[in-house]
């Protein structure tokens, strides 16, 4: 499995309670249909450890695809970065992460 994570925080122009508004609404249903996104999740992080620790982002969005070919199909297609381009005009200084899941538990 191959999993985008995104860490950000908004842009100083950016209202938080519009960008949720859109975030969990539009946007989640927006990237739910990207090609071969099987999963996908939202969150605002609300502390980090040790516990005096600042956290450094806001907000983290994950998304996964079964393997590397149906991700690179999904991600790179042109329709979704140009939509992505724009996007990433209401956040500051996001880091995209792209990992290869090698153990997958559930309890």
């Amino acid at each position: 499995m191959i999993r985008l994570t995104v860490l950000y925080n908004l842009s100083i122009d950016t209202n938080e309670d519009e960008f949720l508004n859109w975030r969990l609404t539009e946007h989640q249903t927006s990237n739910l249909a990207i090609e071969g996104v099987v999963r996908t999740d939202f969150a605002r992080i609300e502390a980090a450890w040790p516990l005096d620790t600042k956290p450094t982002f806001r907000f983290m969005t994950t998304l996964d695809w079964l393997d590397r070919e149906s991700f690179q199909k999904g991600f790179y297609a042109t329709e979704v970065q140009a939509s992505m381009k724009h996007n990433l005009e209401m956040l500051n200084n996001p880091i995209f992460l792209i990992s290869e899941i090698l153990v997958e538990e559930e309890k």
